[in-house]
């Protein structure tokens, strides 16, 4: 990222909008822009394999694995405001288990990039089903976007959940409700 180019569209956008990029408060403003979006975006210059770092593990374990709650923020593509909320996570192994740290780290991954939900859910189940050759994966993510609790319909109490499914979770409907059943419970 070249954090000058990003101070700059900073410091005329501030201009467009009417505000002076030298009054106190915006001082540094356009620093600090530069310094969020390169956290924010950070996923792009990310890969699975660095993010699993080798926590991928042989094992005779067949039963549901579930990761739930775990929370996430990413930017609307649109609007470049936030959405943002938890994603559950489960997979049947087949013969690998992922260490369970690496979910959450999977999901910051595809969330710190400009995206939409509906996809930001497929890939995440699509990385796991190519990595872990599970039985199974299954995810579901519930988020407040802040491009309809804002502007637009301004409807602030709004959730969307989307949900991918693939494998067993695709295939048979008594392990998707098996599923859908654990990620309801509460904790």
């Amino acid at each position: 990222m070249d954090h000058d180019k990003i101070q700059k569209f900073t410091r005329d956008l501030l201009i467009e909008l009417g505000e002076d990029p030298q009054r106190e408060g915006l001082l540094k403003t356009p620093e600090r822009v530069a310094r969020a979006w390169e956290y924010l975006s950070r996923g792009y210059r990310q890969n699975v394999r660095d993010v699993i770092n080798g926590a991928l593990f042989e094992e005779n374990a067949h039963g549901m694995v579930i990761v739930r709650d775990i929370e996430f923020y990413s930017m609307c593509e649109h609007h470049l405001l936030p959405f943002f909320g938890v994603a559950h996570i489960g997979y049947i192994p087949d013969k690998k288990l992922l260490g369970i740290s690496k979910i959450p780290r999977i999901v910051d991954m595809f969330a710190r990039r400009l995206q939409l939900q509906e996809r930001l859910t497929q890939q995440i189940a699509d990385i796991l089903f190519e990595t872990l050759k599970p039985i199974g994966v299954g995810v579901v993510m519930e988020a407040r976007h802040m491009c309809m609790q804002m502007r637009g319909v301004q409807k602030s109490q709004s959730v969307t959940t989307t949900s991918a499914v693939l494998g067993e979770f695709h295939d048979d409907a008594e392990t998707r409700e098996e599923f859908l059943r654990m990620i309801s419970k509460p904790t």
